[in-house]
């Protein structure tokens, strides 16, 4: 929670529940207690998206102070966060549209990499914050083994991709079906640095992304 209470905003791009646990306790602690430290901005990921108590949860959601982004954005300190909800079949590309003529610094929550490198890549989007590789799995030699919705050897993992416009995080847990270990490929939490930098090119300022602390 200190770590938190140092943070301007809390940035979620889906999973917070685990779809295949016998429990979520966690997620629900997470939806009543984090909210009131800081301000917490939420997109929703396949687990949410596939879980067998998702009603349930969607209304706890709907009862507690995050803010869901469901394919939709909104002004936090002059920064525009948009959420790209997961989805079985294309994602909403028509909020895409819209979001990338928004004003302002634009940072999407999007949980899957490879959604990103299919659909939002090459946007007028300054940086998506990813989830969903469990950073590889495992890794050797710094490479990842598996990755869901990249299969075998995946090329996203973890960091920075894209000139650095998409950050990919190894996620805080190990919500996997079979209890397949994670190696050399420890959970984090990463705090995101986002400072002004002033441009010559008609005197515009504009908000850069400059360091990830893991």
């Amino acid at each position: 929670l200190a770590t938190f209470a140092r943070c301007d905003a809390v940035l979620m791009p889906g999973d917070l529940v685990d779809r295949y646990g016998s429990s979520n306790e966690n997620a629900l602690r997470f939806l009543k207690i984090v909210p009131e430290i800081v301000p917490v901005f939420f997109s929703i990921g396949n687990h949410e998206r596939k879980y067998r108590e998702r009603d349930d949860f969607m209304t706890r959601l709907a009862e507690s102070r995050v803010t869901l982004l469901d394919n939709e954005s909104t002004d936090f300190y002059g920064v525009r966060l948009g959420g790209l909800s997961s989805t079985k079949a294309t994602p909403d590309t028509a909020f895409l549209d819209r979001f990338e003529k928004e004003d302002g610094y634009r940072l999407l929550l999007c949980h899957h990499p490879e959604v990103y490198r299919d659909y939002v890549s090459g946007r007028a989007i300054d940086l998506t914050l990813c989830g969903h590789a469990h950073g590889g799995q495992m890794q050797f030699f710094g490479r990842g083994i598996y990755a869901p919705g990249q299969g075998l050897f995946p090329k996203m993992t973890h960091g920075l991709y894209d000139g650095g416009k998409m950050l990919l995080s190894r996620g805080m847990t190990n919500n996997v079906r079979a209890p397949v270990p994670r190696i050399n490929n420890p959970c984090e939490l990463i705090l995101l640095n986002l400072v002004k930098e002033e441009r010559t090119d008609g005197c515009e300022t504009q908000e850069t992304a400059v360091r990830r602390d893991g």
